[in-house]
């Protein structure tokens, strides 16, 4: 994407006016509801040094006689309850709570990256490594400094207990961003790196630079 397809005062003024990510929570299963929270109610996530504290309980689902109780994925305030379905059955997949979670900085950094740089996305729906080579001028020059070509092997898919190459396809570029921790599941589709020419680099730190300066 090109710098001037980006209209980034509108993109800085939209998180000025709205700071917030708006989180769905949906039933996991089919089951009669009982909510825990209300509108206006602050919530929790996982919290703990080991992240072994749960986030604030929910709602509890109860199929069969056995109550499942749901706890908050992040923290912020809730602004939407199906109060409707209080006491009801409800389907699975039913989106019933949102969460009101104020964007960090690092967070808002993190989004506007995602619509600069180039993504690379899971071709499948697995865990991923980079590939040893990658893995080594990764660690021996820092993953800014690594340039990819289209036809580089750049990772190992792991599915099925079956280990597939995958080869790069995009744009030439270095890995600016990694989004993938190695072994653990990454649905299809969903972004594994975002790159950028070398030339676009001082473009993207000059974004970074403004955001730390703009925002609490």
């Amino acid at each position: 994407m090109s710098d001037d397809a980006i209209d980034f005062e509108e993109i800085f003024a939209q998180y000025r006016s709205d700071p917030y990510d708006y989180v769905d929570v949906h039933s996991i299963h089919t089951g009669r509801i009982r909510f825990m929270v209300k509108e206006g109610d602050e919530v929790e996530g996982v919290t703990g040094q080991w992240r072994h504290i749960p986030g604030t309980p929910l709602y509890v689902l109860t199929r069969e006689r056995n109550p499942k109780t749901v706890h908050s994925p992040t923290n912020g305030t809730i602004s939407f309850v199906r109060q409707d379905l209080e006491g009801m059955f409800t389907e699975a997949g039913e989106k019933i709570i949102t969460i009101r979670h104020p964007l960090k900085k690092r967070e808002i950094i993190d989004r506007i990256l995602r619509q600069v740089l180039t993504p690379f996305n899971a071709p499948e729906r697995a865990k991923y490594y980079f590939s040893p080579e990658i893995q080594s001028r990764i660690d021996k020059y820092g993953q800014r400094e690594v340039m990819v070509n289209p036809g580089d092997e750049i990772m190992t898919m792991s599915l099925m207990k079956r280990d597939t190459p995958v080869f790069y396809t995009g744009e030439p570029g270095i890995i600016h961003s990694v989004y993938f921790r190695p072994g653990v599941t990454v649905e299809q589709g969903e972004p594994l790196l975002g790159l950028c020419s070398r030339e676009k680099l001082p473009f993207i730190e000059k974004i970074i630079t403004r955001v730390k300066a703009e925002w609490d």
